[in-house]
């Protein structure tokens, strides 16, 4: 088990556990040369058995996705027992638990989150690919409050293009199209409008337009297609879920005309931009010059290297960087030069082999990759030395623009150069609430469409090829491997022994201090304790069992058989402003509506 996480911890810091499924465990970790926050999605293949072909699905669908509203893939490192895929970190979390936070959302409120999903879906949808899977649970809010797609498994590429017919019936049973619980071969676009309307109406009402505990009574009432239309939406906002839930495919809007609905363009006065922000064929200088001297590459080489887009340890470099770049911050890769400040001691022992062995590591790799003879210490001094006052020759000298080979940059782009050019120029026209653009956004959308529809594809490696390769590395450098996971088992085991836990600090005293969120509920009584000991006496009553840890409860509920169904955390906490006592709750695995109900249920339940 600690040979598959070696390759993995060579490059990122992993934290706690922020998200669980049936396939899955997801981790918030650290990148170790960017310090960026990064999620790890942790996949075990024994256990993925079948579902294997899923997860190649979901990475070679975002690697050729490349978009401000789909979650951004960094980096996929996979070994003989597991697969690690590290993704854009989203602190806000699923939209969700933000619709159930708030009741429902404003209208006002809704229209900016839905203009960004069907931003995502329009993209997602010119590329040929139909995702199969929309819903709240899906979608994550980033540090900026903005929404980012997730969850490609089920998503398809018909070879016939977007108009072919598929068969299988996949996706969540609320969000389900007609046409799929019958058994029909269906449209993929169309059957995303559906769930797309399924997605809006929750958002508007914060329930379901077709429930039911019976799957059957559930797809019923879809076949129907007759749901309740609550007193508070707009005429505006009938009349579009009206044209995404038709039974009849055929009479279902399209994506095109959504870009371009008055309610959707009402308070903005022009469509929605579904065009890419980060075009895959431009690299930004900077990102690449810091590469280039952190490597100790030329430019022109580390230019070729990230247009490789091989999503190993160079693309994750680039990409976080660029999120550095894009939030202000500076645009640096930190290296192991602290090693020589650590503390004589065992903690600072095995400190400063674990910087030897990621500076190790990253010479190995780069040989590998047919680079420079890395030189003496005493010569990198003087080279640093000829850098600073920039008469190196070593080194290729910054250009007016970053270098991209035109041979790479047509295989690997998702447009030709030209259409490339055009959507970017496209993609910066800017947005004015107050003056309305007079275009004919419905035929643009259409030759853009359609341009790009036919447009080659960047060519991916396959999971078997990374496998057989990192196989053959990890055979030349076995020895190696032993010695750093040991380091790094007794590495993580000191840092636990010697370092404070600040989670576990509070529970001393009283809760964790925290402030107000959209996944705390407040309560009414002063004292934490009294919280919590309504809430342990409630579970049982609710079938749900429970492991204590502080102030923390972990709770999961089991289907008759002992299969877990749920699995969610409560926390009591003191919030800082106002200064009462909340309760924190995050779902980890399990229906999301069925959660809602359970937590609703047991909140009510307790008195607090």
């Amino acid at each position: 088990m600690a040979v598959d996480y070696e390759e993995l911890l060579k490059h990122y810091e992993l934290q706690e556990t922020i998200g669980a499924g049936g396939f899955a465990k997801v981790k918030l970790a650290r990148h170790i040369l960017t310090k960026e926050k990064v999620a790890v999605k942790i996949m075990d293949k024994e256990t993925l058995g079948e579902d294997l072909p899923r997860v190649q699905t979901e990475i070679e669908a975002m690697k050729n996705l490349s978009h401000q509203h789909i979650c951004r893939l960094y980096h996929v490192v996979e070994t003989a027992q597991k697969i690690f895929i590290i993704l854009e970190y989203c602190p806000g979390g699923e939209l969700f638990d933000y619709i159930i936070a708030k009741d429902r959302l404003s209208e006002e409120e809704a229209r900016i989150f839905f203009r960004q999903i069907v931003s995502a879906v329009a993209y997602v949808h010119s590329q040929g690919y139909a995702h199969r899977d929309l819903k709240p649970e899906n979608l994550l809010i980033d540090e900026d409050h903005n929404l980012k797609l997730i969850d490609f498994g089920l998503c398809a590429k018909p070879k016939g293009g977007l108009d072919y017919h598929l068969k299988t019936c996949c996706g969540s049973p609320a969000y389900a199209a007609p046409e799929l619980i019958q058994g029909k071969a269906y449209i993929g676009s169309e059957a995303d409008i559906w769930s797309m309307g399924v997605l809006l109406y929750a958002l508007l009402c914060g329930f379901l337009p077709f429930d039911d505990d019976n799957v059957m009574t559930l797809y019923k009432k879809i076949m129907r297609g007759k749901y309740n239309v609550p007193k508070w939406l707009s005429p505006t906002s009938v009349l579009v879920l009206n044209q995404m839930l038709q039974v009849d495919p055929k009479k279902r809007i399209t994506v095109k005309h959504l870009l371009s609905h008055p309610w959707l363009i009402q308070d903005y006065n022009c469509p929605v931009d579904w065009n890419t922000r980060y075009p895959i064929g431009h690299l930004d200088e900077d990102c690449i010059t810091e590469l280039s001297v952190f490597f100790k590459r030329s430019k022109k080489s580390m230019s070729n290297l990230v247009t490789e887009w091989k999503y190993d340890r160079i693309t994750a470099a680039y990409l976080l960087l660029l999120r550095k770049k894009n939030h202000g911050k500076p645009v640096r890769l930190f290296s192991c030069n602290e090693e020589r400040s650590m503390p004589s001691t065992p903690l600072g022992e095995l400190k400063r082999a674990r910087c030897r062995s990621l500076k190790d590591s990253s010479e190995d790799n780069l040989r590998s990759l047919g680079k420079q003879k890395i030189t003496s210490k005493k010569s990198e001094n003087k080279e640093n030395k000829k850098l600073n006052v920039k008469t190196d020759d070593h080194f290729v000298q910054p250009e007016a623009k970053t270098p991209v080979v035109k041979k790479s940059y047509e295989k690997k782009s998702l447009f030709n150069p030209k259409e490339n050019a055009d959507i970017h120029c496209k993609a910066m026209i800017s947005c004015n609430k107050e003056t309305p653009i007079k275009r004919d956004t419905n035929q643009l959308f259409s030759e853009e469409l359609t341009a790009t529809s036919f447009s080659p594809e960047r060519r991916t490696r396959s999971l078997d090829m990374d496998l057989n390769q990192a196989n053959g590395e990890s055979s030349q450098k076995k020895k190696g491997a032993k010695v750093f996971g040991s380091l790094e088992r007794g590495l993580d085991k000191m840092i636990t022994m010697l370092t404070p836990s600040k989670r576990k600090k509070p529970f001393k005293d009283g809760p964790r201090r925290i402030k107000a969120q959209y996944n705390v509920t407040t309560t009414t009584m002063l004292n934490a304790d009294e919280v919590l000991n309504e809430i342990i006496l409630v579970l049982p009553t609710k079938r749900v069992d429970f492991v204590q840890k502080g102030y923390t409860l972990k709770c999961r509920t089991r289907s008759d058989f002992g299969k877990v169904t749920m699995q969610f955390e409560l926390e009591i906490c003191q919030l800082s402003k106002p200064e009462v006592i909340g309760i924190r709750r995050q779902r980890l695995k399990g229906d999301a509506w069925v959660y809602k109900r359970l937590v609703e249920d047991i909140l009510s339940s307790s008195n607090v």
